[in-house]
Formats: structure tokens, C-alpha cells, sequence
């Protein structure tokens, strides 16, 4: 069964698209088929994986608008080494125009969720990437969501947006998606070094206790060196701090969503 995990924060500048992407390629690099969603007008996540912009055809702009269907604007993107699926729905700056041509409509914010639910069992996972604001397109994304996963950079004003992004996320669970569910929150640009760093990690544990995910994402130069190539940082340079941090954040997704299966049996 297809699970969809919305990646999120409000917050600009936390690592969002770093960590969608890199999910995303930890995963196939796992033996998954997912398809990774750019629902940000930026496009960061469509350029990160080697993709021209200006070159598109169809992106999440059209497919939102019902211009074209969703296999129409799909690009393979291939991971040497693996043979396991991985697509990008791409977006442009077209997609902030959708976001108002979609106002404008009735039923807007389910109209990715009604599209997602004609990809059957293709995929394993479907990551949306989610713009820094809370729009519609944001909304859509945790509409179609079965989860959110959130990363946060542990300085004092990520912990406000964290509260903000919080009080959307039970709005949400109240109304359109009573069954999302908070996948977890991920340390990024983490500094071992820095006391604010480590004391915000504190009070996150004492917060959010199993919601915390163990793995940290540390600042690595070759993290921020990978997009400017076209590629993951798992394929950029697999050895480095950053590569493994993201292949011990695939790895600790996969187990917790295999306790969680394991707990739902019993």
C-alpha cells in the first residue's frame, strides 16, 4: 500500500527540500519505487535532481489545473546502481498561478489528494515537498497526506514555527484529514558544537519524546555542494556525513513504519 509523507515546516531555510530529496533517494536506494512531488513554486527539488525548469512541458502547475494528467508530467529520474523506481512530479514558478487559478474553485483542497488516488500500487511512497507557507498548496499537500514528517533546524525561532505549524496540522486533522498523523520531527544543520543547538535537541526530547527522531542531520558542505550537480547527495558523494545521515534517516523511517505495521497486526 502507497504511503504519502508530506514534508513540512513553515519555516523557510530548515532543510525541507534537502531532506525530500534525499529521503526520497535513501529510499529507492533501499529497494523502493517513489515518486517525489515538488509542490514548491521555488522548484528547488526539481533543479536538485538535474531537471531544467524552463524546459517543462507540464509540471505540477498543469496537473493541478487538470491541463494534463499526472503520467503526462512525470520525469524518470535515474539512480545509477538501482533499478527501483524513482519519478518527479516537477514544478516552475507557473505552480504560484495555479495557487490562485485553484482559489477561485471549488473542492481546491482535495484536488491532489483526488489525483494521488489514481496511482493504485505503483509506488511505495509518494514525498511531497511542501512550500515554506501555509497556502493552499500546503494544505493540499497535508490533505493528501497519510503523515508529515518535519524537519527543524534547533535554533529559538524554528520552535515558534514548529508551535504555528502544530495548531495547522490538528486544524487539519479536525476537518479535511483526521487521519494524518505526525510521522515524526528531524534535526537538520545540526552542530554538535553549538549550545543552542543542543539545548532546543532537549527540550524537543522532552517534548515530543518517540516523535524525535534519533537520526541528526549534521551541516555538511557536501550536502549544500550536491543540487548545484543535479544530484541527491547520496549519489553526489555516497561517503560523506551528509550522504549517511540521510541513508540513517531513510533506514530509521523504514523501521519505525515496520514497528508501527508489526503493533497494528497484533
Amino acid at each position: 500500500m502507497t504511503e504519502i509523507i508530506a514534508i513540512a515546516n513553515q519555516k523557510g531555510g530548515v532543510g525541507k527540500t534537502t531532506t525530500a530529496v534525499n529521503l526520497t533517494a535513501g529510499l529507492v536506494g533501499m529497494r523502493h519505487n517513489v515518486l517525489l512531488c515538488d509542490l514548491d513554486p521555488q522548484g528547488n527539488a526539481t533543479v536538485g535532481l538535474g531537471i531544467d525548469t524552463a524546459e517543462l512541458n507540464n509540471t505540477a502547475c498543469e496537473v493541478l489545473l487538470g491541463e494534463c494528467e499526472l503520467a503526462e508530467a512525470l520525469v524518470p529520474i535515474q539512480l545509477e546502481g538501482s533499478k527501483y523506481r524513482l519519478d518527479l512530479l516537477p514544478s516552475n514558478s507557473d505552480l504560484t498561478a495555479a495557487e490562485v487559478e485553484l482559489t477561485r474553485q471549488d473542492g481546491s483542497e482535495v484536488r491532489l489528494r483526488n489525483i494521488l488516488q489514481q496511482l493504485g500500487s505503483r509506488y511505495d511512497f509518494v514525498i511531497l515537498d511542501c512550500p515554506p507557507a501555509l497556502n493552499l498548496l500546503n494544505l493540499n499537500a497535508l490533505t493528501s497526506a497519510d503523515c508529515i514528517l518535519i524537519p527543524m533546524q534547533c535554533e529559538y525561532y524554528a520552535m515558534e514555527g514548529l508551535t504555528a505549524l502544530l495548531n495547522t496540522i490538528g486544524q487539519i486533522q479536525s476537518s479535511v484529514n483526521p487521519g494524518l498523523r505526525i510521522e515524526g520531527i528531524v534535526r537538520t544543520m545540526f552542530d554538535v558544537r553549538n549550545n543552542l543547538s543542543n539545548e532546543v535537541s532537549r527540550q524537543l526530547g522532552e517534548h515530543f519524546g518517540p516523535r524525535l527522531y534519533r537520526t541528526l542531520i549534521p551541516r555538511n558542505v557536501r550536502l549544500a555542494e550536491a543540487p548545484s550537480f543535479g544530484q541527491s547527495v547520496l549519489q553526489y558523494d555516497p561517503n560523506s556525513r551528509g550522504a549517511l545521515a540521510y541513508l540513517g534517516l531513510a533506514g530509521e523511517f523504514l523501521r519505525r513504519r515496520e514497528a508501527r505495521t508489526s503493533q497494528n497486526i497484533k
